[in-house]
């Protein structure tokens, strides 16, 4: 029995990096912004689908970088 990994539902700065083109600070900078416009503290997770709702990167796309 083969058991498939799930798709992962969290994105983290080094996603940001590597699906935006950003550097590591401005990355972070930007997940701080993310966290701003989507009302969450620190500690909250953002997840792929708020990533690609606030951005409008097509879900598809970012699957190929996760």
């Amino acid at each position: 029995m083969v058991n498939k990994i799930p798709d992962r539902v969290v994105i983290y700065t080094k996603d940001i990096q590597n699906i935006l083109g950003k550097s590591p600070r401005s990355a972070g900078k930007y997940m701080l912004k993310l966290r701003k416009i989507l009302e969450k503290e620190e500690e909250e997770f953002v997840t792929v689908d708020e990533f690609c709702m606030i951005t409008g990167v097509p879900l598809e796309l970012v699957k190929g970088f996760l």
